[in-house]
């Protein structure tokens, strides 16, 4: 028969209450106590029921994690690095998938926020607005997107994008394309700005083809586009796309960099598979997974007693906590020198 809090409290020569106590705020137990009832509870095999102790504390020790798309690569290794760091805490994740969709997004947050102590909103498509809306049902972080008065761990995109297109300019190309993502995503926008500004410094044409499906077969729909367009560099929105578009210009006979360098975003593991191997920005996934854990326990934990998990005020969750984390330009085999003219296989 599985042990008791009874049994916990016998074997440890304390009260029921302490062992409860021991589980549930184990920052009012003596730390002696607190470790000679934790390993009383290990030796017995007990385990604690989370429903009961979500009676007591008002927390059910979990987490939703939504994200845009899981059979994205990208979102994997945050997925679960988000985990680990959760179940360091004795935090449980619930993961979600969007595909890509702002109603379903909104929908799976009210289903959550009663099961849950928190939510983790990686990549959203809804607009800010209903962001800040949602976050008055349930605390809120928000993952790769930036929202004013909400916490927020976002990667430094616009860099990575700045960084890919000056790498570009220097092997000499001055006609670039950007193979913009979805529509309503912040990372895309980011990307823009930044490329923009970069490609007008450096006299260069940016092309900005979008919004698209941020898929292999949403890059592998551009190949012609991109073929017909004269350009001889493309900065695609993710890995998966630029993967896409270099399948799909070699079926046309467009070589990669030979005619056409091509940079991807996020560093997936394909892009250090594929041929050739993929010029891309290193975005810091595992990373912004563990700090966006800490940053939903500590809003939590930071908040008034009475206005803790469901039902807190709007007012208690307002923060200006927002992390910003930084990308790599990691050059490899799918950019090279600008094509000599007449030698190139875009048409141009």
């Amino acid at each position: 028969m599985p042990a008791t809090i009874r049994d916990v409290a016998r074997a440890s020569g304390v009260h029921i209450s302490t062992v409860s106590r021991t589980f549930s705020a184990p920052h009012l137990v003596n730390p002696e106590t607190r470790v000679r009832v934790l390993a009383c509870a290990e030796d017995l095999g007990y385990r604690p029921n989370r429903a009961a102790r979500a009676l007591i504390t008002g927390r059910t020790h979990n987490i939703g994690l939504i994200v845009a798309d899981i059979a994205n690569p990208f979102f994997p290794p945050l997925i679960k690095a988000a985990e680990g760091q959760a179940r360091h805490r004795d935090y449980h994740v619930f993961v979600a998938d969007t595909n890509e969709d702002p109603v379903a997004e909104e929908d799976l947050v009210h289903a959550l926020a009663k099961q849950v102590d928190g939510v983790l909103l990686c990549s959203p498509r809804m607009s800010n607005s209903l962001i800040e809306q949602v976050s008055r049902e349930v605390p809120v972080v928000v993952i790769n997107r930036q929202v004013a008065g909400l916490p927020c761990v976002m990667m430094d995109v616009g860099q990575g994008a700045r960084a890919a297109i000056e790498h570009l300019l220097g092997l000499g190309h001055r006609r670039i394309a950007l193979l913009g993502g979805p529509r309503g995503s912040w990372t895309a926008r980011e990307m823009r700005r930044a490329a923009t500004a970069a490609a007008r410094s450096g006299s260069a044409e940016l092309t900005v083809l979008g919004p698209n499906q941020p898929t292999e077969t949403g890059g592998g729909a551009l190949a012609e586009q991109v073929r017909r367009s004269g350009v001889t560099a493309v900065l695609a929105y993710n890995d998966l796309m630029a993967i896409g578009l270099i399948e799909g210009l070699d079926a046309l006979g467009t070589r990669v960099p030979h005619d056409v360098s091509v940079v991807g975003v996020d560093d997936i593991a394909l892009s250090r598979l594929t041929r050739p191997k993929l010029t891309t920005v290193a975005t810091p996934t595992a990373a912004a997974g563990r700090t966006a854990v800490d940053m939903l326990l500590q809003l939590d934990s930071d908040a008034p007693r009475g206005a803790r998990g469901r039902g807190a005020a709007a007012g208690d969750r307002r923060t200006t906590a927002q992390v910003m984390l930084q990308t790599e330009l990691v050059v490899r085999d799918s950019t090279g020198p600008v094509p000599a003219p007449g030698r190139d296989g875009t048409g141009a």
